[in-house]
């Protein structure tokens, strides 16, 4: 029989309807994130049931900290998952490892010098949040646990992006859910069984993080062998296309957790009630629009295959399907939230002020993920298209011009409500423009060559949550 050449099968994502491609990939995706916000949300459940008012406020003083830790680490990851991506791309698998050795080397290098530089600051940084009394000695105490740590996370960070660099997410994912895993068992044992209270919260954390870093290493350096140690000729050369990469990345994540800490700093002026309120709404977030986050981490392989298919209709039907999911979705959870507001501000225990900004925050500043839900799904769409300058561009606008100025003018006239206010109405503006200019960008991709930059892996969708702790932030 004579063999006649097959033409190549298509792309996944270059055929059939988008929005089924958009529903199923965001499913998928988002069962693992979501799990992993469950278990922080349970963390500061947990610490809520020891009914004492400092403790919340503590941990989201504590939490708005860690949240630049868990950015610069995202930042370093995306460097590390590119690099190890090209090398394997032009089948350098040797040179792959050695800048998996070199980055995790990078990493470890500059987590432990950012640690060290903080550790001695960490009261003055916290006071300046505005944490006061028996609240700054706990947060600081709470971060005094966890703080050394921050290396072991970040190297499991970047190991996880060498496992997405090789196309193996779902090693990538076992890393996230064994943390996941861990802090599940272990908040409730050193919370409660060892009756270590916020202690225990702390000590989980650190343990969960040396979790995520063996399941990591063993994924990226014993499965697949992509973790070489350079010597210092190697280690030099590797400096400049790694940080080439890396320090954009990580100023882009950082708009971030700025934004947050100046919604902290306006809200820590009402009082511990109204940091403890502001801390339960950001574990209740990712919770419950976990599956917007799952999205702009889905959209990515659908318009990367498309693009490089040269089926530019199929980029302009992925990104409209993808906002219509996006408002389909949250006003269906809004609805829930409105519907339970106060039912979910009793389950965490909170009262006065905390309990307002809770049943506040679900009756109406959810919706502002109608919003913020545009604003990821188009940065995912800039930095798969090659545009990440403009994703860089309006994180930093949403997280300032969205934040600052809106949050200022709800604290002056409306108080702590008012700061919650702010910090939606922000992303109302910013989440139009963006769409408006990622569908530019669509039309001019197909109607005319236009010069990019290279593309870069997209951050993990828990990039954006408020208060991470790190554990989802490995997920891909």
């Amino acid at each position: 029989m004579s063999s006649q050449p097959q033409a190549a099968m298509p792309a996944k994502f270059t055929t059939g309807s988008t929005m089924r491609h958009v529903i199923v990939m965001t499913a998928t995706g988002s069962v693992g994130l979501i799990a992993i916000f469950i278990v922080d949300a349970l963390n500061l459940f947990y610490i809520s049931m020891l009914g004492i008012e400092e403790l919340a406020a503590a941990v989201g003083f504590a939490s708005t900290l860690l949240f630049f830790t868990v950015s610069i680490s995202i930042g370093f990851t995306i460097a590390c998952g590119a690099l190890v991506a090209r090398c394997l791309g032009r089948g350098q698998r040797d040179e792959a490892a050695r800048m998996g050795g070199a980055s995790m080397v990078f990493m470890g290098l500059a987590t432990l010098l950012v640690t060290v530089a903080t550790m001695p600051f960490l009261r003055p940084l916290l006071s300046m949040l505005g944490a006061t009394g028996a609240t700054l000695d706990l947060s600081t105490r709470f971060l005094q646990i966890v703080m050394p740590s921050f290396p072991i996370m970040a190297l499991g960070m970047c190991a996880t992006g060498i496992l997405r660099g090789v196309g193996d997410a779902r090693r990538a994912m076992y890393v996230t859910l064994g943390a996941g895993v861990a802090a599940a068992i272990f908040d409730p044992l050193l919370i409660f069984g060892f009756d270590l209270g916020l202690d225990g919260a702390a000590i989980s954390t650190a343990l969960s993080r040396c979790v995520m870093l063996a399941i990591g290493l063993h994924g990226a350096h014993v499965v697949h062998k992509l973790i070489k140690l350079p010597d210092l000729t190697e280690l030099r050369a590797a400096v400049k296309p790694f940080f080439a990469i890396g320090l954009p990345a990580m100023l882009t994540q950082v708009a971030t957790p700025v934004g947050n800490a100046f919604v902290t700093i306006e809200i820590a002026a009402f009082g511990d009630q109204a940091v403890a309120g502001w801390a339960i709404i950001g574990r209740l977030v990712p919770v419950a629009f976990g599956v917007i986050f799952a999205l702009s981490g889905a959209v990515g392989p659908i318009l990367g295959q498309n693009y490089g298919a040269r089926k530019f209709d199929r980029l302009t039907s992925t990104m409209r399907d993808s906002l219509l999911f996006t408002i389909g979705y949250v006003l269906v959870v809004w609805a829930l939230l409105a519907a339970f507001a106060h039912p979910i501000a009793s389950a965490f225990g909170v009262h006065g002020v905390a309990r307002d900004l809770v049943v506040f925050f679900c009756l109406f500043a959810a919706g502002s993920f109608l919003f913020n839900g545009a604003i990821f799904v188009s940065s995912a769409a800039f930095n798969n298209l090659g545009y990440p300058t403009y994703s860089t561009v309006f994180n930093w606008g949403r997280s300032t011009l969205g934040v600052m100025p809106f949050v200022w003018v709800g604290a002056h006239y409306w108080g702590a409500t008012g700061v919650i206010a702010g910090w939606g109405l922000g992303a109302v503006v910013f989440g139009v423009v963006s769409m408006l200019v990622c569908f530019r960008v669509v039309r001019a991709i197909a109607s005319e060559p236009m010069h990019v930059e290279e593309p870069v892996p997209a951050p993990p969708p828990a990039a954006q949550s408020p208060f991470s702790t790190g554990k989802a932030s490995t997920l891909q």
